[in-house]
């Protein structure tokens, strides 16, 4: 029976399993099941526990979303958050069922459960202006509030994430379970996260900035705390982003992941190790030219978690999650600096949690014809067993495309990666329209994993056609600072490089119908490519940057990612940012270009699109501006359901007007 093409609503399709958590006690496991629902626009996300016969059941039902499940130390209870009375709270749930007990009433929300050694304690996080924010009031949620002008007195005043920023700061509490009494850990205009809990449960470990001014010191600093003194003492030196902490079993060692912003946001997460009795801190990986964690883009999952360095029960070695080359993987390191490779599949490991007292993993595990499921892995016999096939259904029904790995050389000569989808229901002899897709960040990573919006677009008809440009991850220390300073410049001709490649080397490829699609990084590059070349007949840009000079003051990062990345700032090199902004090569485009972004977008906001959008029709080109209400810069990625499918529709039909039709 011939399958069917892939439409942009099959997402409604797709099940996405996210955040495994292994038991050690009963050997279950459980996991974030999330589906995506036409009807009602909504996003469902429920707890679930499977066991390594591959039976899975729903721990939580019902609407909304629960997330973030979390074992007590004996296994006897799952710690969760779920919205499932507007705000998201703490729930706590006996692991053999029964009934959930709300045991956070927080006025804005609880989110991200840690639980004590004792199992009597759950330290977590919210956002609070002060202690009378830790209960809800309900006579104050009935109140009707006028609008108050927002007041600005700092730089970070805004978030793409969050939106406008109040008087609130994310802090961290601590619930005990018998008294049902919440204590404030920490207080102040800082933000403080990634909270761990030592093993004696005698202390605690985040992350903060407590500069003076952390408009200007930016950085994210290691903390311990002692509980009973609330004393810190400072790990780090102010000179580093870090996260993802997590105590040696015995309690001698603190691990964490980042670095020390020597070549500021272009520079590889590192391991990083802690001897707390004498605060010596070693970074363990600095001969390893890899990036530390998962960077890789996609846009199906999300609410993926970084475990951090997880350690071998004898305190002496751990496994992390690596990015390499294209796919994601586990490596194994000791504290005496040796690292290697346990598995580095063509592939991505999306999520991991580990019994390291045998070596065994839960994996998830995703490919560029499979959305995802979780495996068994034994780490010492490196066999792996399926546990889930909730897409396995739906992978019987369409047609789907694979990514075949492509290796050539830029113009000067730098070894470049990347690959190449044909198109459904492919013919030899026949010639196809061929979109070039730029990923974002630009300090990320295409890789082996599944994209909804690659096999829409090879279901139409057309060839994908992906790369790592300099700049991206995966392909060491060099590789990805080289494009700082020089947006436009060598990255430019990677991707140049990539489809110069594709039309030497498959002749399928139909050379005068050429599109090119990128978002945030991807969208500058687009919009770079087309006012700088008239080989391609269509683009799409989306949320991107069109104007270095005002994305400068109205980014959420604006001001010192321009200045990182660019190497231009308002005071004496605006020439620079200039001459990097592609709307000063306005009047060359004659590609026809369609600009999509969301109205909420603050990480790139919207008026870089109107910018592009009116200096386009005064001139008289072919373009069309779409604005998507209330949608972020993650629109394509876990923003609203109904927009993300006119997303990907208008891309599509954009590209089958001018590539297939013309």
């Amino acid at each position: 029976m011939s399958k069917r093409k892939i439409h942009a609503t099959d997402i409604f399709n797709l099940i996405s399993l996210t955040d495994p958590q292994w038991d050690k006690h009963s050997r279950k496991f459980a996991f974030v099941q999330t589906t995506m629902h036409e009807e009602d626009n909504e996003y469902r996300s429920a707890v679930y526990i499977g066991d390594l016969e591959g039976k899975t059941i729903p721990f939580t039902t019902g609407k909304g979303r629960a997330t973030s499940p979390r074992w007590s130390p004996d296994g006897s209870k799952l710690a969760f958050v779920s919205n499932r009375n507007e705000k998201s709270q703490i729930y706590v749930m006996p692991a053999n069922g029964g009934e959930a007990e709300q045991v956070t009433f927080c006025k804005n929300g609880a989110r991200g459960p840690v639980w004590s050694p004792c199992g009597t304690k759950i330290l977590f996080s919210t956002s609070v202006e002060g202690v009378q924010d830790l209960q809800q009031d309900e006579e104050e949620k009935k109140k009707k509030k006028h609008p108050e002008p927002l007041v600005v007195e700092k730089m970070r005043y805004k978030s793409d994430a969050k939106g406008f920023l109040d008087e609130k700061n994310d802090h961290l509490a601590l619930l005990d379970l018998k008294t049902k009494e919440i204590s404030l850990l920490t207080d102040g205009d800082r933000d403080y996260g990634t909270p761990a809990w030592s093993p004696d449960g005698k202390s605690i470990a985040f992350v903060t900035n407590l500069e003076e001014n952390p408009d200007v010191s930016l950085v994210s600093d290691v903390y311990v705390m002692d509980l009973e003194t609330k004393e810190k003492k400072k790990i780090t030196n102010s000179n580093g982003f870090y996260s993802a902490l997590t105590f040696s079993p015995d309690g001698q060692y603190l691990g964490f992941l980042g670095h020390e912003k020597e070549f500021q946001s272009a520079t590889l997460s590192r391991v990083w190790v802690t001897k707390l009795e004498s605060g010596e801190t070693h970074c363990l990986s600095e001969n390893l030219d890899v990036e530390i964690g998962d960077v890789a883009i996609g846009d199906f999952h999300s609410g993926n978690v970084n475990p951090g360095l997880m350690w071998t029960e004898d305190s002496e070695g751990f496994y992390f999650l690596m990015s390499d080359q294209g796919g994601t993987g586990i490596y194994f390191g000791s504290l005496d600096g040796a690292m290697y490779p346990i598995h580095l599949p063509d592939e991505h490991v999306y999520a991991v949690s580990m019994l390291t007292g045998t070596h065994e993993a839960i994996v998830g595990v995703s490919n560029s014809t499979d959305p995802g499921e979780l495996y068994h892995f034994d780490l010492k016999s490196q066999t792996r067993n399926q546990l889930t096939n909730v897409n396995e259904s739906w992978k019987n029904e369409v047609e789907l495309c694979k990514a075949e790995p492509i290796q050539f050389k830029a113009k000067d000569g730098w070894e470049l990666h990347g690959w190449i989808m044909k198109p459904a229901g492919f013919e030899e002899g026949k010639k196809y329209p061929t979109i070039l897709e730029v990923h974002g960040g630009p300090h990320a990573m295409y890789a082996n994993t599944y994209f909804h919006e690659f096999q829409t677009l090879t279901a139409q008809g057309f060839v994908v056609l992906f790369t790592n440009p300099r700049g991206s991850h995966g392909y060491g220390q060099h590789f990805v600072d080289a494009v700082r300073g020089d947006y436009g410049g060598k990255d430019y001709l990677d991707v140049m490089s990539a489809m110069d490649y594709a039309l030497e080397s498959f002749d399928f490829i139909d050379e005068n119908k050429l599109g090119i699609t990128g978002g945030s990084y991807g969208g500058f590059m687009t919009n770079w490519v087309v006012g700088h070349t008239n080989r391609f007949k269509a683009a799409v840009t989306q949320r991107s940057i069109s104007n270095w000079l005002s994305f400068y003051g109205v980014s959420d990062i604006g001001y010192y990612f321009s200045e990182w990345e660019v190497q231009g700032n308002m005071e004496d090199k605006v020439e620079k940012l200039w001459e990097h902004s592609p709307i000063k090569y306005v009047s060359n485009i004659q590609t026809p270009l369609l600009i999509l972004h969301g109205e909420k977008d603050y990480r790139c906001p919207v008026e870089q699109a109107e910018q592009l959008f009116i200096a386009l029709k005064k001139q008289g080109k072919t373009t069309k501006l779409v604005r998507f209400p209330e949608a972020n810069h993650e629109l394509s990625r876990s923003g609203d359901l109904a927009l993300r499918i006119h997303r990907l529709n208008h891309v599509k039909n954009w590209f089958v007007e001018y590539l297939q039709k013309a």
